[in-house]
């Protein structure tokens, strides 16, 4: 069933010679990792490399956490950290439950699948690796299963897969985590759910990201229960695990505010392409890179689309700078080529279009510019993640980020240190730029002890904060809809701000979804759902229980993960923003139950407001906005009284003192 031979292998930076035990049915994946003929048979394996101390460090975590009883962890590890080397080596390191001795290995990638597959090999020459990914079939009965999560789940694949037989289920790439398939897979190996392992003896599960958040807000929580080790590239690079970064943001005159979000809550794919990939834009692309990398000897270069790559890979080439690209579309034997060719310096500037955001090592990056500009934190990481291997001669790499016109929700490089997302910076590394944010903060400090604002600052933290005493009538707040053009420009959907930094999402149905701001109990942003008050078989009200559905540190965040819920339990026709019935005139008992506590003089009629801007207003009734705005108008005639009482007293002895000399019968009361 076997065939065995010698291979030469590439791991790392060095060339080294180990025999490799390949499944015959997987005779055609080898090919494609990468596997030369031999030299000599001197077999080197990973296992006899000396682990960083951070990657022991990280196992012993993992293992000690695994010694408690606790089975779905996660680990955080920057971008170039060696997570492959963690894996090989924390395989050996879990001892066997009874029959259960087996590991899985998934990723989501081809190359992710083909590096995994390289690694085990080196790590363990006496065991048996199969490959599951594509036309290679795995036989369920390996020591190691390396799988792609799309052919493991493709019809009955999973089935041979007992899961009583596997001690280790390691996942690359584990933000992914969340999607349909891998729950799927986790289903059947009763990881799941927490109850599941009570039950029936689960395997452990280990996932590995560099950016251990989702976009789409889809809690992670519900599959890692602990993310039991982290480290961030910025700890990496002080500690000379990772090159330094220097990053430059450049500004280029594109229009960003009429992109609508796609899958995953970042730009559509389409209209940023649109807005981006214009003669004008890719120009200045090319000139910033001129202006500041030319003297780069490898620029990685991401792109929208397709057409963005080959529209900036022409533009390059009008300058004389000899570029090639790689898109998802680029035949596996073109790809392969180039890829080597880049990695040896062979030309400077190589364009791609979600090709190297994740798994790909190719660590003479030395400038990464990023022509696309992104609403996704976790993609950012991945694109600049790129160039932060170390490499021989490599003393850092520039970042270009070519941001737009920056409307909110775009992340940009200076997000990721704390900054204005539009703070333009020159040449700063990453000391300069978490100096520039000490240096914003202190300056914050300053402002908001001199200028006392610091209730307006709270009120920026947490959007939709307003003072009702600002109005003169309960009418003229319901009316405001200024807070709600801000979480509009986040979302797709047709949210209204009740005040308070609260933020409500109706629906036909009397079911509704809300946003509310952190407080002293609860640090963090909050979307539940409530679902309407109903009656029992026997008449008696039926109140369910409000459901925290998410939160997040980040109001963006917060707002993508209540649209990810919105999006799957309520009919998109209510609760879009941009449907054509909310343009329509408001009905007539729209404007009843507006009018209803209107002065008589002061009466709406269906052609004075549209359907949307009514629905809005009684949004707003519903969900306390009169309350709000009587404790609002109290508490201002509490004030105004204090206010009186203190000039009363003060013009009571200003009187009493009179200005000038004493006379023999003047005296002081």
């Amino acid at each position: 069933m076997f065939r065995f031979s010698h291979y030469t292998l590439k791991l790392t930076r060095r060339t080294v010679i180990a025999p490799v035990r390949i499944n015959a049915r997987s005779a055609s994946t080898a090919a494609s990792l990468s596997i030369i003929p031999p030299q000599t048979p001197t077999p080197v394996s990973p296992l006899q490399i000396t682990l960083r101390e951070y990657q022991e460090e990280c196992i012993q975590s993992v293992l000690s956490y695994l010694d408690k009883g606790h089975k779905r962890l996660g680990i955080s590890l920057a971008t170039g950290s060696g997570k492959t080397v963690i894996f090989t080596h924390l395989i050996d390191r879990i001892s066997p439950v009874k029959d259960a001795s087996q590991t899985l290995i998934l990723a989501h990638r081809r190359e992710l699948v083909e590096q995994a597959a390289r690694h085990c090999s080196l790590a363990y020459p006496d065991k048996r690796i199969d490959i599951e990914m594509g036309n290679s079939q795995a036989s369920g009965a390996a020591d190691i299963t390396v799988a792609s999560i799309q052919s493991i789940m493709s019809g009955e694949r999973l089935d041979k897969f007992d899961p009583t037989r596997y001690k280790l289920v390691l996942v690359d790439e584990a933000h992914h985590i969340v999607s349909p398939q891998y729950l799927a897979l986790l289903e059947h190996f009763g990881l799941r759910h927490a109850a599941d392992w009570n039950e029936v003896p689960a395997p452990a599960l280990v996932g590995v990201s560099a950016t251990f958040s989702r976009f789409d807000g889809r809690k992670l929580g519900t599959v890692i229960d602990h993310i039991v080790y982290h480290r961030d590239y910025v700890d990496m690079i002080e500690e000379n695990w990772l090159t330094n970064v220097i990053f430059t943001t450049v500004e280029m005159k594109a229009d960003l505010t009429k992109v609508g979000s796609g899958v995953g809550g970042d730009f559509q794919t389409g209209a940023l392409s649109q807005a981006i990939n214009t003669n004008q834009t890719n120009d200045i692309v090319v000139k910033a890179w001129f202006a500041r990398a030319k003297e780069r000897k490898s620029t990685l270069v991401f792109c929208v689309d397709l057409s963005h790559v080959s529209n900036l890979t022409s533009k390059f080439r009008e300058y004389g700078i000899e570029a090639q690209f790689v898109t998802g579309d680029t035949p596996k034997r073109i790809r392969s080529a180039r890829v080597d060719a880049f990695r040896n310096g062979e030309f400077p500037v190589l364009l791609n279009c979600g090709v190297f955001t994740e798994g790909t090592d190719i660590p003479n990056i030395d400038c990464v510019v990023l022509a696309r500009p992104t609403k996704s934190r976790n993609l950012l990481v991945q694109m600049i993640g790129r160039g932060m291997r170390l490499h021989k001669g490599k003393e850092n790499c520039h970042i270009i980020d070519l941001v737009a016109s920056l409307s909110t929700g775009v992340i940009s490089t200076p997000t990721l240190f704390g900054l204005d997302p539009d703070e333009i910076v020159e040449n700063a590394d990453t000391e300069t730029m978490t100096q520039l944010k000490e240096r914003k903060e202190k300056e914050s400090k300053r402002e908001a002890e001199v200028a006392e604002v610091k209730k307006k600052i709270a009120s920026r933290n947490i959007p939709g904060s307003v003072m009702f005493t600002d109005y003169d009538s309960i009418h003229d707040l319901i009316a405001d809809s200024t807070d709600d053009q801000y979480i509009r420009r986040i979302s797709e959907f047709a949210w209204v701000s009740v005040g308070g930094g609260i933020f409500v999402l109706t629906t036909n149905s009397g079911n509704y979804l809300t946003i509310k701001p952190p407080t002293e109990q609860q640090g963090s942003f909050t979307a539940v759902y409530y679902r309407k008050v109903g009656f029992n078989s026997k008449s008696n009200y039926n109140i369910p229980v409000p459901r925290v559905i998410a939160d997040a540190d980040s109001f963006e965040h917060i707002v993508h993960a209540a649209d990810s819920f919105a999006a799957e339990i309520f009919q998109r026709f209510w609760i879009e923003k941009r449907r054509s019935w909310r343009n329509a005139p408001a009905s007539e008992a729209q404007i009843k139950y507006l009018n209803s506590d209107r002065p008589k003089d002061d009466q709406l009629t269906t052609d004075m407001i549209s359907k949307g801007t009514a629905g809005d207003m009684i949004t707003r009734l519903k969900h306390g906005a009169k309350g709000r705005f009587t404790k609002a108008i109290a508490k201002k005639k509490t004030a105004d009284r204090i206010r009186d009482k203190v000039e009363t007293v003060h013009k009571r002895l200003t009187s009493q003192v009179q200005v000038g000399p004493l006379s023999d019968e003047a005296s002081v009361r």
